[in-house]
């Protein structure tokens, strides 16, 4: 079986080249390189070798036919927890990230971290949020993800979010990126302040993973034709059911369980990956 492996670098030297060379067909793709190899390879020794991400296609993928790519928001698409600056708007960020931070790595359940993590924001004006969004998010989008998500969008592949963060969010965020659909969990408002809980369903590990499988039915796709992008522990069952899991500077929890790990690089490495 011939594998395809994608070194995630523009340059090698001479002797990266022809230890490279030595393994297979190696093809210079511009911003990266093409391995053609027989035999596996320890990815993460020879990425650690070269100083780059280094990812193998998993069999049966194939570039030229991804029809879906869905996506976790926090410290995916964005660099920040939403949720964490939110709590620092009543200065209680350093408590409230503690408990993501254990959340992401699979110590808590999602769910009950979550309803925790809201409580503490119990009376925070709605105008704060629109601060949040505005001032910290938007600034947050993740290097080369505008150009990756405009080239899904010419090569007609839609692009969407599944988030155990917040609807508000994600409905102004859709403004500035082509996002053709989005799940997530909605805060409670009374009077125009949150009131510290959160409307059912919580988007939880379970709910990520169905709404990945519904929006590949409802599009006619194989399991083969999807990409999911994650970084933590309630990303690990939509990364584990797609056809390309890409842990995107994740926790161990997520790097176990994805078909490829985008550790050095950033979006314009995904796109990389997707690129026929």
């Amino acid at each position: 079986m011939t594998r395809t492996t994608l070194i995630h670098t523009p340059t090698l030297t001479p002797a990266q080249e022809a230890r490279l060379r030595a393994l297979g067909a190696l093809e210079a793709r511009g911003d990266h390189f093409r391995l053609r190899h027989r035999a596996p390879l320890d990815t993460a020794a020879l990425g650690a070798e070269l100083g780059c991400d280094v990812n193998t296609l998993p069999p049966g993928f194939d570039p030229a036919r991804v029809g879906l790519v869905v996506s976790d928001l926090d410290s995916t698409l964005i660099r920040i927890e939403t949720i964490d600056e939110l709590a620092a708007e009543l200065g209680l960020k350093e408590r409230v990230a503690a408990i993501t931070a254990r959340a992401m790595v699979g110590e808590l359940d999602f769910a009950a971290a979550l309803r925790e993590r809201v409580a503490l924001l119990e009376g925070l004006p709605m105008e704060r949020l629109e601060q949040v969004f505005e001032t910290r998010m938007l600034p947050a989008i993740q290097p080369g993800a505008r150009q990756t998500l405009a080239w899904l969008q010419q090569r007609g592949i839609p692009f969407a979010v599944v988030s155990g963060g917040f609807t508000f969010f994600l409905e102004r965020l859709r403004r500035h990126l082509p996002i053709a659909d989005f799940r997530a969990c909605r805060l409670e408002v009374v009077d125009g302040r949150l009131s510290g809980r959160v409307t059912p369903p919580i988007v939880d590990k379970h709910a990520k993973a169905e709404y990945l499988e519904a929006l590949r039915r409802r599009l006619g796709l194989t399991p083969a034709q999807v990409v999911a992008v994650g970084d933590g522990a309630n990303d690990v069952p939509m990364l584990r059911q797609a056809g390309l899991g890409v842990a995107y500077h994740g926790h161990p929890v997520a790097r176990r369980h994805a078909d490829a790990r985008i550790d050095h690089g950033d979006w314009h490495t995904l796109r990389q990956l997707l690129t026929p």
